[in-house]
């Protein structure tokens, strides 16, 4: 037997199905393309830190060329070419987020047609490409603004605001559509309204420390005036705040008996926490080695997505409704 034909054909398989879960889609292909936008969201925000860390915020000079004269990097001696590729490799990297989010819509688009369809699926998917757009566009600001601290720290901000949306994409996706049933008590959903809002103070106060500390992207970057020793205290401050809410809301929901899968988000959350409690205080006391400030910056990440997911586990919309997808001729012939 041909080995080759096997594999030919593995691959065939994969590639048709790969075609299938955005053209011709279900709602499970579709949770799955809204968790592919949270992970290319999350991968360019970590790799985004990559840039400010290893000094190449400026290895790209210009905006929307890498530099004056071409798109992509170029001999020149005010900066290293380690530099322009890192940064011209994580501009590179915006278009495999633009295609996931392209392919969102697609298959959001697909699920709102008909009598039975999802329009809101595809008004939370458009925030994908819009916000890739709005990403780029910023981008130019924060390269010609010379790294100011403030224009740096909207670019992560609207990161964090792709990721929420993102996040609700794949919450809506695996839900109905009736309207919003609390599955706790009033007061522990409100708590978790709480600990989501202190999770974004959390960001934000992350924000102005990263802005005010090193690892600015450049050397002739900017620095918030403020006093670093206050702003860390007041960042830690909060992640207290965090985790006390954190553990209040899981105690809440092991006494009443709330749904295990809220339980269970709860607990991830905890851990999540705890674990970016761990590596900001390595990385305070080792005076912010570049590696950890990525694994913080990733943990960042994952503490805001995980504070959200359990917002969403508190609350039903009742069963995923049953759709019939269009089932092309391509879908019985032989693979």
């Amino acid at each position: 037997m041909n080995p080759v034909k096997p594999t030919t054909g593995r691959i065939r398989g994969t590639l048709l199905a790969f075609y299938r879960s955005f053209m011709f889609p279900t709602n499970e292909s579709m949770r799955r393309w809204a968790l592919a936008a949270i992970v290319v969201n999350v991968g360019i925000t970590v790799t985004g830190a990559a840039v400010r860390v290893t000094g190449s915020g400026l290895g790209c000079p210009t905006w929307p060329r890498c530099t004056p004269d071409s798109f992509v990097p170029a001999r020149t001696d005010a900066h290293a070419p380690i530099n322009m590729a890192i940064e011209f490799g994580n501009r590179l990297l915006s278009f495999l987020v633009l295609a996931v989010a392209v392919a969102c819509v697609i298959a959001a688009w697909k699920l709102s047609r008909g009598e039975r369809g999802r329009p809101v699926l595809l008004r939370l998917a458009l925030l994908q490409p819009a916000g890739v757009v709005v990403q780029a566009l910023w981008g130019g600001v924060v390269v010609h603004s010379m790294l100011n601290p403030a224009t740096v720290s909207v670019h992560f901000l609207l990161s964090i605001g792709m990721i929420a949306a993102a996040v609700v994409l794949f919450a809506r996706a695996g839900e109905g559509d009736a309207p919003a049933q609390r599955l706790v008590h009033k007061d522990i959903r409100t708590l978790g309204h709480a600990l989501t809002a202190a999770a974004f103070a959390l960001v934000l106060a992350g924000v102005v420390v990263t802005g005010t500390g090193p690892h600015s992207g450049d050397d002739a970057a900017s620095r918030f005036g403020f006093d670093i020793q206050s702003v860390v205290r007041l960042h830690t401050d909060i992640a207290y705040v965090v985790v006390g809410l954190t553990f209040a809301l899981l105690f809440a929901l092991h006494v009443t008996d709330s749904p295990g899968r809220a339980r269970r988000a709860a607990l991830v959350l905890l851990v999540v926490e705890l674990s970016q409690g761990v590596v900001g205080y390595v990385q305070y006391f080792l005076a912010v080695p570049a590696a950890l400030v990525l694994l913080h910056v990733l943990g960042a990440t994952l503490v805001w997505v995980c504070a959200l997911r359990v917002v969403f586990l508190m609350r039903s919309r009742g069963p995923v409704p049953v759709l019939a997808p269009e089932q092309p001729e391509l879908h019985h012939a032989a693979v």
